[in-house]
């Protein structure tokens, strides 16, 4: 029989169930371009769809709307930063890590900084944010960190060393004369970090 006169095949349900998930991360993906890029209060529902090639109802169907999808963008979010700070993992790299996740996904710096901007506090965002600095003091008690700094403003500090590039880019090429998405820059800025990183098991 040529294959044009086939009957066409109903896809499987695990098939479907590939198509659902390809489709929602196509969305959630759209949908880190626009937040990071006009914020909660100004990113559209309707540019989101756009972007990601969909039906503006499966926005809805998926996440229930505008809440609903900046919820699950945020939890991608912390399941993120999950991966990266491995417990087994140094301390220097951890950072490492999250100073090149920063770089390669800038979308997610610029999502962070609109929270900071509008003053976002979205659920469950001050736990998630002191078990970070439970983290810290829990390295501090398997000596990575020096007995003598306090991790809650240590982890501040850690933080916006990893995100400087993009929050002070034109100060960071100013500073070293290298574009900050240079492979130049990131390696010497992450070695650099390492090594600032690994003397803070040093007690001043």
């Amino acid at each position: 029989m040529p294959e044009e006169s086939r009957p066409r095949r109903s896809p499987s349900g695990l098939e479907r169930k590939r198509d659902a998930e390809r489709t929602r991360e196509r969305i959630l993906d759209a949908a880190l371009v626009e937040f990071g890029e006009h914020g909660y209060a100004g990113a559209r529902v309707s540019a989101i769809a756009r972007r990601a090639g969909v039906n503006q109802q499966l926005i809805s169907y998926y996440f229930d709307g505008k809440e609903g999808l900046y919820r699950a963008l945020i939890e991608r979010w912390r399941a993120l930063s999950g991966e990266l700070n491995r417990p087994d993992a140094p301390l220097d790299e951890v950072v490492a890590a999250f100073l090149q996740a920063g770089t390669a996904q800038r979308h997610w710096v610029r999502l962070l900084i609109w929270q900071a901007l509008e003053g976002d506090r979205e659920e469950g965002a001050e736990r998630y944010r002191r078990s970070m600095v439970d983290d810290l003091r829990r390295r501090q008690a398997a000596g990575e960190i020096a007995q003598d700094l306090d991790p809650a403003y240590l982890q501040l500090a850690l933080f916006g060393a990893a995100l400087a590039p993009t929050l002070l880019a034109h100060f960071a090429e100013d500073f070293t004369g290298l574009p900050v998405d240079s492979p130049e820059f990131l390696a010497g800025y992450g070695e650099e970090l390492k090594r600032l990183v690994a003397r803070l098991a040093k007690p001043l």
